[in-house]
């Protein structure tokens, strides 16, 4: 889910299905431009960085680098994280509720991406912050992940997937989720991303929580 681009990983979940040598193939060359992506970008900056430098980098040829991802922004978005969410929500119990479902899968595809990459997940999110470019194609991607996620839920709450309600509570997740991953970058990375998850969630659950009343607004007066 490039909402959450922060958690994903460039490789498939080691309990997935083996792939094929040329599915691997095509993996490995998928994590080779990655890798030489993110290192470029850690060494002179996003902007400076062109897929020529990346291919070279990557022992690849330009072309090979637009035909697995069109754009540079997105070799930064792109992951595996839809197929995660997908799988886990899929092996949840039926009668289990909707959102405990949810609050399980996006936290055991957060895992599955952070534990693996930490220093990548940080920046990629302070990417999406900071180049107009990136957070530009991330808003592009949402509709592909929105789909998905209008399917999940249809499938397990038996609605429509193309009904107004499966379609504005599926977009109303990825907005959240990519506020998240926003808010995690801009506050410098300092709280537990996890726990932020579990906050954006409660505020679709439950709607916004009341002021706490020891906070104080703009004006310094406490309300």
């Amino acid at each position: 889910m490039s909402t959450m681009a922060a958690t994903a990983h460039s490789s498939t979940p080691s309990d997935g299905p083996q792939l094929g040598l040329r599915e691997r193939k095509k993996l490995k060359t998928r994590i080779a431009i990655r890798d030489a992506t993110y290192a470029l970008i850690q060494e002179q900056g996003y902007d400076a960085t062109t897929i020529e430098q990346i291919a070279e980098r990557a022992e690849v040829s330009p072309s090979t680098v637009f035909r697995y991802f069109p754009t540079k922004e997105d070799i930064v978005l792109t992951d595996e994280y839809d197929p995660v969410i997908e799988k886990e929500l899929a092996a949840r119990p039926a009668d289990e509720p909707w959102t405990e479902s949810l609050r399980h899968s996006v936290h055991k595809a957060i895992g599955f991406g952070f534990t693996e990459e930490p220093d990548v997940s940080r920046l990629r999110t302070q990417l999406m912050v900071e180049v107009p470019a990136v957070r530009s194609r991330m808003m592009e991607s949402m509709s592909v992940t929105g789909g998905m996620l209008c399917r999940i839920i249809a499938g397990r709450t038996g609605r429509d997937p193309a009904s107004l309600e499966v379609r504005v509570f599926a977009m109303s997740l990825i907005g959240g989720l990519m506020e998240t991953s926003l808010y995690w970058a801009e506050t410098g990375h300092q709280e537990d991303l996890g726990d932020l998850v579990d906050r954006a969630l409660d505020v679709l659950e439950h709607g916004l929580p009341p002021k706490n009343p020891e906070a104080s607004d703009a004006s310094g007066v406490t309300s």
